[in-house]
């Protein structure tokens, strides 16, 4: 049975790797708005944590890059000098991956070697380490979408990358809350039934509010329509449904994309200020879950507001990276509150 001075450091170690991960996404974005992702051709996951060192070793590099369809067909006129530009974001993201690898395995083997951590929990954390490992596979998995003809990389598997991410980010955080801090129950149990499962909703319409910003990231939609609140006058633009068959429309048509990805920010919108009323009015609550309640309703507003700005700016790398980083923050919020709501009885907490 672990002491309670073990369950907080296994917590604390895991809302690190948290923060590790919350880094890797918005550095992920960067990449990509950068346009640094293909930069690096090649994936050499143990001995790729080097450099180039030196000028002969910088051309070997770029060599490789002039090889590939993004040079040939979009950065021709990039020198060894401008392409350092895309590659250091790209390499610094790869960088983070691995020592995100090494933030979580060298606690791990600590904790599970002095008896830290309860046998059920090994195998959660082992499922996290093989969920880490399969992400890296998946990144150049991504990649090399790119490096074959069309230098842009799947729409499909950026998605899928990002929500393997977020998996990742959401299985340590809910583990790290289940040490920290213990789920409640208020006396009226009907209200806080029916709270749970609103916020449940919320925390799936915002993976699937997530997922479709993946699909306007690999389509680069986010350029297409930048008016607000209609899409270059229209509320219903012009080829929303041109594709044939009909489910392509929702992950290949630029203007499905960005208009599905509007409509589901535009439900959050009005859900999470009822959701807020709702819980605000249960003073049976206890404190933490209303403060829960408030930074949702700030963190929706802000990143509602990035949206906006976002797209009516041309999506400049700043506000874009800092639009993927609020989707983290109203993600932590409604999963927060999702476990804080969820079935637990072993007190009211503070």
């Amino acid at each position: 049975m672990q002491d309670r001075s073990s369950q907080i450091a296994v917590a604390v170690w895991l809302l690190i790797c948290c923060c590790a991960v919350y880094a890797m996404v918005v550095l992920g974005g960067v990449t990509r708005l950068t346009g640094s992702g293909l930069s690096m051709v090649k994936w050499e996951p143990i001995i790729g944590i080097l450099p180039p060192m030196g000028q002969v070793e910088w051309q070997q590099v770029f060599e490789l890059y002039q090889q590939s369809p993004e040079f040939k067909l979009k950065n021709s006129h990039m020198d060894v000098e401008a392409f350092k530009g895309i590659f250091w974001f790209e390499y610094a993201h790869r960088v983070l991956g691995r020592l995100i690898g090494i933030i979580f395995f060298v606690p791990l083997v600590y904790f599970i070697i002095r008896k830290k951590v309860d046998k059920p929990l090994i195998p959660k954390l082992i499922i996290m380490f093989v969920l880490g490992g399969l992400q890296g596979l998946l990144g150049w998995y991504m990649v090399k979408s790119g490096l074959v003809r069309d230098p842009h990389v799947s729409q499909y598997r950026l998605t899928a990358h990002l929500g393997l991410a977020f998996l990742i980010y959401a299985y340590m955080f809910w583990v790290a809350l289940d040490l920290l801090l213990p789920r409640v129950k208020s006396s009226g149990a009907a209200v806080n039934r029916g709270l749970k499962r609103f916020s449940y909703l919320l925390t799936g319409l915002t993976t699937v509010t997530v997922l479709s910003g993946g699909f306007v990231a690999g389509l680069k939609a986010g350029l297409a329509y930048n008016t607000f609140p209609t899409m270059n006058g229209q509320w219903l633009p012009d080829g929303l449904l041109s594709l044939d068959p009909y489910w392509r429309n929702f992950f290949d048509n630029v203007t499905t994309v960005q208009f599905d990805h509007r409509v589901l920010a535009a439900v959050l919108f009005v859900l999470i200020p009822v959701f807020w009323f709702v819980g605000r009015r249960n003073r049976d609550l206890p404190t933490r879950i209303h403060r829960g309640l408030d930074v949702l309703l700030v963190v929706l507003l802000v990143q509602i507001g990035l949206g906006i700005s976002t797209l009516l700016l041309y999506v400049p790398v700043a506000l874009g990276a800092t639009h993927q980083g609020g989707a983290v923050a109203l993600f932590t919020a409604t999963l927060f509150l999702s476990h804080q709501l969820g079935a637990g009885d072993q007190g009211r907490g503070s």
